[in-house]
């Protein structure tokens, strides 16, 4: 049994431990994956600090981009050989929400997501004492070696960078998917965006792409702003200085955004970001909050201001074929992501990466191995 070098994580509040782990071979439907990069990101910060419960040890990681090592039988999307993308959540492609064009809501990844196991009940990690170690997303994609369902991999260009495509596995899809999928951003409309992190800062290039007329960035971090800048904002808002909701008014005339985004994962700038809407506008939700966070909403302004609140998971976009999409955007120059990348790491650095992380110091970092 092969065994590989890993980030386990055996207590939240902890730092992540490295150690080598067994890895079993890929069983019927499963391809073993060898990762080149894993982004660091703030989705599983969340559950390194308990923020989202998860049983334990498990291998983070969920972003990312790799090599497949190797197939098991009944494989035939992909080869060994094949660069590939995981899926954080897999989808069965029967079901009616993977017929409506909706598979980030498909029960299979759902149940891999909060279990941590394989779809047959297992685990395919063992640390070397013989206990198991679960799996974050079906993926684990901090791990050197990683064992997944079909599922959870999407086969993409050989010629891709590798690192560029782990940047557009999560980050980009969900915040670019944000605007053009959940909320259907029109041209020359006016965005408010709060949060500039990863998944903030794609939301804000997404607008761009669809030819926002106004993209309001909107963050506590002065530092921010350099980035949002880049990736497209028309104005930053320092909210640690000002109320950020007058401020996005302000700048709209009095009226508010015809579009807010939540990216942070906090119930108080959802509660901004919805109250920062104009008449008539539609609030997306997509940073992810702590399990017991509840946002206090003016149910009025849903009725007699017709408002819109909705959240979005992988940026309401279907992995399998639009990650591939996305990964041409960029090679007609539309869609940035050297732009995006801070700084890379090695794993051996990894906690302090997610330190880096919570200062707000990078726009996006990358685990990378080679």
């Amino acid at each position: 049994m092969p065994t590989a070098l890993a980030a386990v994580l055996y207590e939240s509040g902890k730092p992540l431990v490295l150690e080598e782990v067994e890895v079993a071979w890929p069983q019927a439907g499963e391809v073993m994956v060898r990762m080149k990069a894993a982004g660091v990101c703030h989705s599983d910060l969340h559950v390194m600090k308990g923020d989202l419960p998860m049983p334990t040890p498990i291998i983070p990681g969920h972003e990312g981009a790799g090599i497949v090592e190797a197939i098991g039988p009944g494989v035939t999307s992909v080869k060994p050989g094949d660069a590939v993308c995981p899926i954080w959540r897999s989808s069965c492609g029967r079901c009616d929400y993977c017929q409506q064009g909706r598979p980030a809501l498909c029960d299979l990844g759902t149940a891999m997501r909060f279990t941590g196991l394989m779809p047959d009940g297992k685990t395919r990690f063992h640390n070397a004492r013989g206990e198991s170690i679960r799996h974050y997303a079906g993926v684990s994609t901090f791990s050197s070696l990683s064992t997944m369902p079909e599922a959870a991999v999407v086969r993409i260009d050989d010629g891709f960078p590798l690192w560029k495509a782990a940047l557009v596995s999560c980050g980009v899809i969900t915040g670019v998917g944000a605007v053009t999928h959940a909320a259907q951003v029109r041209p020359g409309a006016s965005v408010a965006v709060f949060g500039c992190g990863g998944i903030g800062l794609n939301i804000i290039q997404g607008a761009r792409m669809v030819s926002a007329r106004q993209i309001i960035a909107v963050d506590t971090v002065a530092g921010k702003e350099k980035f949002a800048r880049t990736l497209g904002a028309t104005h930053f808002i320092d909210s640690s200085q000002c109320d950020a909701v007058q401020a996005v008014k302000d700048l709209t005339g009095g009226m508010g955004a015809d579009y807010t985004f939540e990216a942070i994962g906090l119930p108080g700038p959802i509660e901004q970001a919805f109250d920062s809407l104009r008449k008539g506008g539609t609030c997306v939700v997509a940073g992810i909050c702590r399990a017991d966070a509840r946002a206090r909403i003016n149910v009025n302004q849903l009725l007699y201001a017709e408002k819109t609140l909705k959240g979005t998971l992988y940026g309401s976009m279907r992995p399998r074929i639009d990650l591939p999409r996305l990964m041409d955007l960029h090679q007609t120059g539309a869609l940035k992501l050297d732009e995006l990348l801070t700084r890379t790491w090695r794993l051996d650095q990894i906690n302090e990466a997610y330190e880096s992380l919570e200062r707000g110091e990078v726009a996006r970092s990358l685990i990378v191995w080679d």
